[in-house]
């Protein structure tokens, strides 16, 4: 080997070997610091654009699984309300039968009247003001609404409006109901049985549509969590692999440094051959 004080090809060698230490050192330390073996797109290209629409996928579920939140709020704010709405109606029940006494005076008469009138004061009150976050689908004023199913907002749950108003579809006693004689009260309870059974059937079709939702609501949750872990396969970094990585890389800087030194002192050879 030619022996100049030019070209010291030895040192060279260790520097380009000292360099690439360096370079590896440094790539394990920012993941050890990030927690991520691809941390931008210089890392791996085509896995960080993967791992990113992954994470657009999660952040849309995010949205989906609000969206699924406020149904089931509002569905189980309506049962609550359906199911005091069918009480009352149980209770109106014993005061149009009371009513069908051809026995009774004219002030019981008008006390179960009474009674009756209030109970369906008190069922308006209720389709009124089961609203959450202004929603009502008791009132009348709402046929559906609609919630997001999936990530591409291309997908829905319907949760049906169940009209319990007064004189309506299922409650068809209207408000001007009474029973201050016995061929109201006769009418009334006629409507009343229907509108029990109506009621009855609304609350099923409520409660199917509630489990639905809240079905669906834990199939998002367990998908963003898949996603999530699928997202961590990708890109996170084996933290105890890359601390076993970082000593030996370390120690191979030092001897890097080390053979550095040596190569450098190489040249000071040549100097012995002057004395």
């Amino acid at each position: 080997m030619t022996i100049s004080v030019h070209t010291n090809k030895s040192a060279l060698v260790a520097l380009q070997n000292l360099n690439k230490t360096n370079d590896e050192l440094s790539d394990v330390q920012n993941k050890i610091n990030t927690g991520l073996a691809i941390a931008d797109a210089k890392d791996n290209a085509s896995i960080w654009a993967i791992a990113q629409g992954q994470r657009a996928d999660i952040g849309a579920l995010s949205a989906v699984k609000m969206s699924l939140d406020r149904a089931q709020s509002i569905g189980e704010v309506s049962m609550a309300a359906g199911e005091s709405v069918s009480d009352l109606l149980v209770q109106m029940k014993e005061k149009v039968v009371a009513a069908q006494d051809p026995s009774l005076d004219i002030q019981s008469r008008n006390a179960l009247d009474a009674d009756f009138k209030s109970l369906m004061r008190q069922i308006s009150q209720v389709t009124q003001n089961a609203a959450f976050d202004g929603a009502d689908i008791l009132d009348g004023t709402t046929t559906s609404i609609r919630f997001l199913a999936n990530a591409d907002a291309n997908s829905y749950i319907t949760l049906s409006g169940q009209d319990m108003s007064l004189g309506g579809l299922i409650i068809t006693m209207p408000p001007t109901s009474s029973i201050t004689t016995v061929t109201v009260a006769q009418q009334a309870l006629t409507d009343l049985t229907a509108s029990i059974a109506n009621v009855n059937q609304a609350l099923g079709n409520l409660g199917a549509q509630a489990k639905q939702i809240e079905n669906h609501n834990k199939f998002v949750s367990k998908l963003t969590d898949v996603l999530q872990a699928g997202v961590g396969n990708l890109v996170d970094a084996d933290v105890a692999k890359e601390s076993a990585h970082l000593q030996a890389l370390q120690v191979q800087q030092q001897l890097g440094a080390q053979a550095l030194s040596i190569a450098n002192q190489a040249p000071q050879i040549i100097l012995s051959l002057f004395k």
